[in-house]
């Protein structure tokens, strides 16, 4: 996969992040697909979603499938 060009995006939740943890950076491909990467690892190669799978996560990410559970 060719991830030229690609223009990531970064959380504005993850500005001032101090802890010297990275964050998750979304990228959206040419070719439709959509690429995410760990921001401090941007030579490592990034996990690749269709659109479809992408729609899914957001709408579970939205419906607050993936929140961690409260102890």
């Amino acid at each position: 996969m060719d991830f030229t060009g690609v223009e990531w995006r970064k959380s504005s939740f993850s500005n001032g992040n101090s802890d010297g943890e990275g964050c998750i950076e979304v990228g959206f491909m040419a070719d439709g697909n959509i690429a995410i990467r760990d921001s401090t690892k941007p030579a490592q190669r990034p996990h690749v979603f269709t659109p479809y799978e992408w729609e899914c996560f957001v709408a579970g990410v939205h419906n607050g499938e993936f929140d961690h559970p409260q102890d």
